[in-house]
């Protein structure tokens, strides 16, 4: 019976991180870097991959092992750390949650012809329905899931219909011609970076899946949700190259629905509107609790108005993005975001693995700290890359 319990827990685990990552951003993201990098773009991916399966085996690993959230360590290895990481997953959280409720504004644009701004205001009352009503929670969960499911056939789909050059994505994936920092950083801010990799972390933490017993399950776990991640993020690749290939110029106003839209016709960009709205008004939701949930414990007064805090989250968010507009900029920018708080979090980590107050008796890989590491330099470097542009751009 435990065993079950714990198995479900950690398919609970997997498909909430998974389901965090592929938001509308993911998938626009896609489309974006498809079209400019071509091929190519699959070595970003299998780069990304690695990156992201050693941030997410570091962290899993460590949260669970110490029995802690991510907080409570952070100020375990530096006193008033926990809080600062917390305001920058708060932060990257508001960042995440304004390209969401950009991308279910675009879902709807497509699905309903309302305008974006329309269709972003539309989704955030919608959304704020959800925590006001416990019973709409339980149906807009199945209602994700099985557009979850539909996610990835229809990309499964156009994959296979748009006749992608399989032969030359392979080579690219191990030989680019192009290549692109931003990507990377973007990519794999987009899939663990900011609250995305704690989600499950700290779903496992709640159901009491810790200490040494439960490593092998924890390791299972952390590279099942990179696992399903990425698998969709190929399939949109190879989805989007085919039709790219075929020398279709993507709309920049939305690149993700129109490769649907080339490959299937007016059925399949109807669906994908129907597709992108679930999964931006989901990662709301997923993006607004998990973020309030890293500050709620600063103060007995944010834990008492929780829900309200959580409501007034989604409805600055829509704000601000009513304020920026450019949903398809926000959707690349936020990953990038996302990217820079990685280092940081990601080296408290390594640092409390070797504390044995906090992590107890277990012992940390080299191999996997000095990966971890790698990661923290290779994302850092990538991070001050990245700021160094857009600053000398303005």
């Amino acid at each position: 019976m435990a065993k079950k319990r714990n198995l479900s827990v950690l398919l609970g685990a997997v498909f909430l991180m998974a389901t965090s990552a592929i938001g509308p951003g993911f998938l626009t993201q896609t489309a974006v870097f498809t079209a400019e990098l071509g091929a190519s773009f699959g070595f970003v991916i299998l780069l990304s991959v690695v990156l992201d399966a050693i941030a997410q085996l570091n962290i899993w690993r460590i949260i669970t092992m110490s029995g802690q959230p991510a907080q409570d360590i952070a100020n375990r290895v530096m006193p008033g750390l926990g809080y600062f990481i917390s305001f920058l997953v708060f932060l990257g959280g508001l960042a995440f949650n304004i390209g969401n409720i950009a991308g279910a504004g675009l879902g709807l644009n497509v699905l309903l012809g309302v305008t974006v701004w329309q269709g972003a205001i539309m989704s955030a009352i919608m959304a704020i329905g959800i925590f006001i009503y416990k019973e709409a929670g339980k149906a807009m969960d199945l209602f994700a899931k099985l557009l979850g499911g539909l996610k990835i056939l229809l990309a499964l789909f156009v994959a296979y219909i748009s006749k992608p050059p399989l032969a030359e994505a392979a080579v690219r994936a191990v030989a680019p011609t192009h290549f692109s920092f931003a990507a990377v950083l973007t990519i794999v801010g987009g899939t663990v970076g900011g609250y995305i990799t704690f989600a499950g972390a700290h779903r496992l933490l709640d159901a009491k899946v810790t200490g040494l017993q439960n490593l092998p399950a924890v390791n299972r776990g952390a590279l099942s949700a990179v696992g399903l991640a990425s698998l969709m993020r190929v399939l949109l690749f190879i989805a989007a190259l085919g039709v790219v290939s075929a020398g279709v110029k993507l709309d920049p106003t939305n690149p993700a629905a129109s490769v649907f839209q080339s490959a299937t016709g007016a059925w399949g960009y109807k669906l994908f509107g129907l597709v992108m709205w679930a999964a931006g008004i989901s990662s709301v939701v997923g993006s607004a609790y998990t973020s309030i949930s890293f500050v709620k414990t600063f103060h007995p007064v944010i834990l008492k108005y929780n829900r309200e805090l959580i409501i007034s989250f989604i409805m600055i968010s829509c704000c601000i993005f009513l304020l920026i507009g450019k949903p398809v900029k926000t959707l690349i920018a936020v990953g990038a975001i996302n990217g820079c708080i990685l280092p940081i979090s990601l080296g408290t980590m390594l640092f409390a693995a070797y504390r044995t107050k906090i992590v107890n008796s277990y012992k940390q890989p080299a191999w996997l700290t000095v990966a971890g590491i790698i990661v923290v330099v290779t994302m850092a470097w990538m991070s001050y890359g990245a700021l160094k542009q857009i600053l000398l751009s303005n």
